[in-house]
């Protein structure tokens, strides 16, 4: 486990040296889909596969094991998220989907459900489909196309006494535009509507804390920041109390795992707590990566290439595109150079078309804790082969 100590410059080179990924040789610039992951997270994983465990009991030790990986996961994530209770679910679609079902038993035709235009679709569709079952009506945020930026008066002005889901992202995963989240949901809360922010891209990238951020539900996904594929939510237990979602008959009615379906799957939270406890270790981490995104964007700026990612403030995800070269063309080119910069809308489709790009998007550049000066070089020097 890395050791850093305050006041000491952020070590890359200690840190890329924990990820065998690496070794292929590739710049990774694919970390909003995905991040790489350390070698503690992958043998956090085999430990739990491979020691004697069963479900979750008291009597046997592989009954203990099981629930201790349980309890630690759960209060990890609850420190680190600065949350009341962790939920664990198959990705942060499938929770989504869930709470946004669980919700709508509560609404009747005529209630209003907020979403935005800059939201990933995971925290748009589900709500859009529970709308339309309940019929409830839709009321759509805008952004600003030319700065990327949301304004926090265009998710309040369509505030009313009948609304009742805001859900906006903490951090766009196509721009990295980082909405003022916290304004917001005090808005909405004064008309006593929930808040449900989608926090997959911010998480990864700066110090979260649900309860300053006044969101009733929070969710991410820990394959985003080093751990394995999974999605978690977080919200006040008493919160969770009030919510009858739809279960097995002799399952728990207990929170949170009245709302977790089936066995949870114990390797991936044991990777969870090892992900966790590792991104602890990198002080100094949200001040190295927006270093390298700026140096990539003053080396894309100097290239003359199209860049949307334009917010005051903002996540290292740099989205641009190099006129007269289809995305999908500069994604191949790049990947020819060993460079990962994928293309595409990123599952933020309503973002991509509002900005123009229709379902073709554009190419994204995302910087994480094992990038260094070298990857962000040749990123610029493939772009410059391009043109």
């Amino acid at each position: 486990m890395l050791k850093h100590h305050e006041g000491m410059a952020y070590d890359v080179a200690a840190v890329r040296a924990h990820f065998p990924a690496l070794r292929e040789g590739a710049a990774h610039f694919d970390g909003p889909g995905g991040s790489q992951t350390p070698d503690v997270v992958g043998e956090a994983v085999r430990e739990a596969l491979t020691s004697a465990i069963s479900n979750r009991g008291g009597v046997t030790a592989a009954e203990r094991r099981a629930e201790e990986i349980v309890r630690t996961a759960r209060r990890t994530m609850g420190e680190f998220l600065n949350a009341g209770s962790i939920v664990f679910g198959r990705s942060m679609t499938q929770l989504t989907y869930d709470f946004s079902r669980t919700l709508a038993k509560n609404w009747r035709p005529g209630d209003e459900i907020v979403v935005t235009r800059l939201d990933h679709d995971a925290n748009i569709r589900p709500w859009v489909q529970a709308a339309e079952a309940a019929r409830a009506t839709v009321r759509w945020a805008p952004f600003d196309r030319t700065t990327g930026e949301l304004p926090v008066e265009a998710v309040t002005k369509l505030l009313s006494d009948r609304t009742r889901v805001v859900a906006i992202t903490a951090a766009s995963n196509l721009l990295g535009t980082r909405p003022d989240v916290a304004t917001i949901a005090a808005a909405a809360h004064e008309m006593a509507a929930f808040v449900y922010v989608d926090g997959v891209h911010y998480t990864p990238h700066a110090p979260v804390d649900v309860e300053a951020l006044d969101a009733d539900f929070f969710v991410c996904s820990p394959y985003k920041f080093l751990g394995p594929h999974l999605g978690v939510l977080a919200a006040a237990p008493e919160l969770l109390e009030t919510l009858r979602p739809d279960k097995l008959l002799p399952s728990t009615n207990a929170v949170p795992e009245r709302f977790e379906l089936g066995t949870l799957p114990y390797e991936l939270l044991a990777g969870t707590t090892a992900a966790v406890e590792f991104l602890r270790g990198l002080d100094g981490l949200e001040e190295h990566e927006l270093g390298l995104r700026d140096r990539l964007e003053a080396g894309l700026h100097e290239l003359g290439v199209r860049i949307y990612s334009k917010a005051s403030l903002r996540t290292p995800t740099v989205l641009f595109s190099v006129d007269g070269l289809d995305p999908a063309e500069v994604y191949r080119r790049l990947g020819a150079e060993g460079v990962n910069a994928p293309a595409g809308h990123f599952y933020a489709i309503e973002c991509s078309r509002w900005l123009g790009l229709g379902d073709k998007g554009a190419v994204r550049a995302g910087i994480g804790p094992y990038t260094d000066e070298s990857d962000v070089d040749r990123l610029l020097k493939a772009v410059a082969k391009l043109r």
